[in-house]
């Protein structure tokens, strides 16, 4: 079956802790918001530390058109989407030796920040070797599930392709989308949480000769997209003339609660599983909050979330990207063992549900 070779990620320059986010944050909404020092503790209690931005803090201070704010995304995309592509090829932890970009037959490009034709991928594969014949697929709109849903539809392409190197390249600039002058709780809410990032994944299919630095890979078994019907007000953009403006229900914990387990169970289920014989639980974390619904709802101990944690607190939420963070350190890590299973998750627009199921095999 495919499995997946190697990862690497960019992170943008701005490192910026999260009290110092907090304080700007006041100063911007404090005249809006009565209750600014009640409301202003949701930055303190996400357990979020530091993120990254691509712009400086007094940047997002200024008023922007949506002109302007795609501009920087298209931008800095193709400028991390170029790094994340090179420390993927040439992760030494990961390979034991480095792949050339004309190697690979196929992107997936994975985004719901910006809007860009031509699409990312495009405009870098004009900067890097990639051959010209290369299969672009760029997916749009997925959210936070685009990750994980990038992942399945690559491990499709190489089952029906086994000779395929892929690259899965998601970027997320969620700072980008920040809008000052949006006084609801959703726009607050969402700038506790969101966060930019870069990764790339590079997946290959069974004929993919492998020079790998590890003596088992995680391996594609099986995998399931669930969108549960009349759920576009859970979680989305509001498209305006200033931009993207968030969508972020209040009920998304208690939806993951309800709706998540039996989802799961009857994915595992048709693989002849049950939860309890998943090793490794690598999911996206969409918050403090969710990460504690999937613990409750899956009745799992709370050291399988543990790097999942730790990335949203070194990271935060980058939509999309988050959970290839959390792929990357399970790999470098090296915690698969021969035989193990793992389960890929994250919830996104829709609502939707993606899973994945691997196993580690040499």
């Amino acid at each position: 079956m495919p499995k997946i070779i190697s990862v690497g990620i960019c992170n943008p320059p701005n490192k910026i802790n999260q009290l110092k986010t907090t304080e700007f944050i006041r100063e911007l909404f404090y005249e809006h918001f009565p209750d600014i020092d009640r409301l202003i503790k949701v930055f303190a209690n996400s357990e979020i530390e530091e993120r990254y931005f691509s712009e400086s803090l007094e940047w997002y201070g200024e008023t922007k058109s949506f002109e302007e704010k795609n501009n920087t995304y298209i931008k800095r995309a193709v400028t991390f989407g170029i790094e994340a592509i090179h420390n993927c090829l040439t992760n030494q932890k990961l390979l034991a030796k480095q792949i050339n970009p004309d190697e690979i037959d196929a992107i997936f490009f994975i985004s719901s920040s910006g809007i860009a034709t031509p699409s990312i991928e495009a405009r870098i594969m004009n900067k890097m070797n990639f051959s010209p014949d290369t299969k672009r697929i760029p997916i749009w709109g997925l959210g936070c599930a685009g990750g994980a849903s990038g992942l399945a539809r690559a491990f499709d392409y190489c089952k029906a392709y086994p000779g395929a190197k892929v690259l899965v390249l998601a970027v997320e600039l969620c700072s980008l989308t920040f809008q000052k002058n949006d006084f609801t709780k959703s726009n607050l809410i969402g700038t506790s949480l969101f966060a930019d990032g870069t990764a790339c994944v590079c997946i290959g299919g069974d004929e993919v000769e492998l020079h790998t630095a590890s003596k088992v890979l995680p391996n594609f078994v099986s995998s399931r997209s669930t969108l549960m019907a009349d759920s576009e007000d859970v979680m989305g953009w509001d498209v305006k003339n200033t931009g993207l403006h968030v969508i972020f229900s209040k009920d998304i914990p208690s939806i993951v609660k309800s709706w998540l387990k039996g989802n799961v169970d009857k994915f595992l289920h048709a693989n002849e599983l049950e939860i309890k014989d998943t090793k490794h639980f690598i999911a996206h974390p969409g918050g403090k909050k969710v990460l504690d619904a999937y613990e409750a709802a899956l009745e799992i101990p709370s050291s399988m979330t543990d790097i999942a944690r730790d990335v949203l607190r070194r990271q935060g939420n980058m939509s999309s990207v988050t959970v290839l963070y959390v792929l990357k350190e399970f790999m470098e890590k090296q915690l698969g063992k021969e035989g193990d299973y793992g389960l890929v998750t994250a919830l996104g627009p829709g609502f939707s549900s993606e899973l994945i199921l691997l196993q580690w095999r040499k």
